[in-house]
């Protein structure tokens, strides 16, 4: 769309290049950063930017806008409320909107559906994680970029409806785009939450499906009208969706599914009834509203008035996202214990407590808020010389810390370890049961990423191997640690693995060949299986719908990455440029990671194998990255911490080492796992110490 004589040059600072189109609210135009990046920049009409009020719900909007970060949004790159006339800048998304796309190919085919699905879902996760609901979900403001569905224009239209005295309409328009709306929508706008976006998703979803809404006529008043009172059509949408899809069409808002919910329905797992889930919900005291009705940035290019807004209408946007009484902190294992040693390997968050091990210990709590020390449990009750950094909490669930124990018994000068998992009271460290697992000179702990055998954490419970020799695998019971099941191992290759909350079993049938098995958590069978023809296969975790595998090198072949489609169950080894030695991957949100000992750090898109960006940070032997909806975090065993922009790779800050390592016997080859909560990171480091720094006031 050309551009017109009465546009503006420059936006912000940012060259104007063309119009890309105008609506109700304003007008929409492509420039480009300094850097080169292009961007769509979103200029509010003059009648808006002449209110006060409007200035100020901009302004709040925009800092809402700002928090919103996914894989799957468009994020806000720049903006300015107190401009002549406001404007807010999002990083450019080229490709065609999924409306004209179904207009000229016509429907997707059920795979494209299904990764569609997943997109639009996480991405409306990430929307409703900070508070925000969209509110104008539809085909136009569906990207169909070439690494996936970007969720776009998150319009300012909450800022001019709370400046109307009717709550229905702006100048005659309703909020929204009625084929698309959801009923609370268009009967009591007042009371719309993270619900209507579910209902927007199941119309976008039957439209991408059938090139038709659910709720299509020639009239948009009885369109309206059906989205109130009539049954979906949905014949034509392919039978593996029409579960999900009807499940978000749910008329009443408290039935229908959670992002998460439908993510799990997507991973072939059944929903809870909605009456299960609505007593689920916490019962909150109505409050009185303050009127935060207020939008983002943004425009809307169709002419109806679309939005994002709070959905917490008593949150200050900006307020940060601490356990309660917080404070920055720093503290140490002082149970009676040599002085010397090495780090934590991690720790796991729960409750008010955070729990790390390793270095011959398996659990150790710390106050999240303050860092206070309360208690710290050995591995062995009658430890030799020097830790051997064995230690691990495996998962924390009911006012329990799952662990496991090493009484290992000297045998003719030789350590012979005798393995058991464990609970422990949250409180006080006290052991309320323990499950023998494996022991013997061969015996392997009971942890995630044992050669053989292993132990994982997942939404049932621990998923475990036992017997003497780990012959066995079985679902421990969270209050007794007896088997809720146990079978045989299909052969002597076979270990446990773990992602997203399921329990898997990898089978080395050969050197060229692992059968992966999703179990079923009820009863230990296997749900499905898939032969991959690669052996020396590792689980890596599971990103953006598919489970990532690592493949060391085998009798000289290169190592690579492997990606299994949990919707389609195909596999497919990621075109990937050749790695270093030291390469180690690493999987956190959507993103494969390789980190390298000299502080490089590079992002792989899980879904294509394309590097998103590769930069050298200040951390040395970095441990692995943690993903944030923003920011990358990376750290060292002395300490130092890097906040990696998740997008760009670019520095946002940095810390320096805490940790002299003076009294470290045992050497670490990386730093220590990190933990997020909220806004408070927590960083394990030099000799079973932690530190918590605020990541957004570091």
């Amino acid at each position: 769309m050309a551009l017109r004589e009465t546009d503006p040059p420059r936006i912000g600072g940012y060259p104007v290049e063309d119009r890309l189109g105008s609506g109700g609210m304003g007008v929409v135009y492509l420039a480009r950063s300094a850097s080169g990046r292009r961007l769509a920049v979103k200029v509010v009409h003059g009648q808006y930017a002449d209110d006060p009020e409007f200035r100020a719900r901009f302004r709040r909007e925009v800092a809402a806008a700002r928090q919103v970060s996914g894989a799957f949004t468009a994020p806000v790159v720049d903006a300015d409320a107190d401009a002549a006339r406001p404007w807010m800048a999002t990083l450019y998304i080229p490709g065609e909107n999924l409306g004209t796309h179904v207009r000229r190919e016509g429907p997707l085919p059920p795979d494209r559906l299904l990764e569609l699905a997943a997109g639009l879902t996480e991405a409306l996760r990430d929307i409703h994680r900070v508070g925000v609901v969209h509110r104008d979900l539809k085909p136009a403001n569906v990207m169909l970029a070439e690494d996936g569905p970007r969720v776009i224009d998150f319009g300012v239209s909450r800022a001019a409806e709370a400046l109307a005295s009717d709550p229905l309409t702006q100048t005659g328009r309703v909020m929204g785009t009625p084929p698309y709306m959801s009923p609370e929508q268009l009967t009591s706008p007042r009371d719309v939450g993270p619900a209507s976006d579910i209902f927007s998703l199941g119309s976008v979803l039957t439209y991408a499906a059938t090139g038709r809404g659910p709720f299509d006529s020639e009239s948009p008043y009885e369109t309206a009208t059906g989205v109130v009172e009539s049954v979906p059509e949905l014949d034509r949408v392919p039978a593996e969706l029409r579960p999900f899809v009807t499940q978000c069409l749910a008329k009443h808002p408290k039935e229908r599914p959670t992002p998460d919910e439908l993510l799990a329905l997507l991973r072939g797992e059944p929903l809870p009834p909605p009456s299960a889930r609505e007593a689920a919900e916490p019962v909150r005291p109505r409050r009185r509203r303050r009127g935060l009705a207020i939008a983002a940035a943004g425009v809307l290019l169709a002419g109806v008035a679309s939005g994002l807004a709070l959905w917490l209408t008593d949150t200050d946007p900006e307020a940060r996202d601490l356990p309660r009484n917080w404070r920055a902190w720093e503290a140490k294992d002082t149970s009676d214990r040599e002085e010397e040693g090495g780090p934590f390997g991690g720790c796991v968050a729960a409750g008010s407590g955070l729990f790390c091990a390793g270095d011959d210990v398996k659990a150790a709590r710390f106050s999240l808020a303050t860092g206070t020390f309360a208690w710290s449990k050995p591995i062995d009750r009658t430890p030799t010389d020097m830790g051997d950094m064995e230690g691990r909490v495996i998962g924390v669930s009911g006012g329990r810390v799952f662990t496991y124990r090493n009484d290992q018994v000297d045998r003719d000068e030789t350590p012979v370890p005798h393995y058991a998992i464990q609970a422990l009271d949250v409180r006080t460290g006290k052991e309320l049961w323990t499950t023998a697992t494996q022991h013997g000179e061969d015996a392997e702990a009971p942890v995630p990423d044992a050669e053989h055998g292993g132990a994982v954490w997942t939404d049932k419970g621990v998923l475990t191997a036992l017997g003497v020799k780990g012959d066995d695998y079985a679902l421990l019971r969270n209050d007794t640690g007896k088997p809720r099941w146990r079978d045989k191992l299909p052969s002597v290759h076979c270990r446990v693995r773990g992602a997203e909350g399921h329990g898997y079993l990898l089978c080395a049938d050969s050197a060229r060949r692992t059968r992966v098995s999703r179990l079923d958590l009820a009863t230990g069978k296997p749900d499905w299986t898939v032969t991959v023809p690669y052996g020396g296969l590792e689980l890596l975790g599971q990103a953006s719908g598919r489970l990532v595998f690592r493949r060391d090198e085998v009798d000289g072949t290169p190592r690579t990455i492997s990606v299994l489609d949990l919707a389609t169950r195909r596999v497919r080894t990621l075109p990937l440029a050749p790695r270093s030695p030291d390469a180690t991957p690493t999987v956190t949100g959507g993103t494969l990671y390789f980190t390298y000992r000299n502080g490089n750090i590079s992002a792989i898109d899980p879904r294509t194998g394309r590097e998103r960006w590769s930069v050298n940070s200040v951390v040395e032997a970095p441990g692995p990255p943690l993903e944030s909806g923003t920011h990358v975090y990376l750290a060292s065993v002395s300490g130092r911490v890097a906040a990696l922009d998740r997008r760009t790779g670019e520095e946002k800050w940095s810390l320096p080492a805490r940790g002299t390592g003076a009294g470290m016997t045992v050497a670490a080859e990386a730093g220590a796992r990190l933990t997020l909560v909220g806004d408070a990171l927590y960083v394990p480091y030099d000799v079973r110490a932690v530190y918590s720094v605020d990541v957004r006031n570091p």
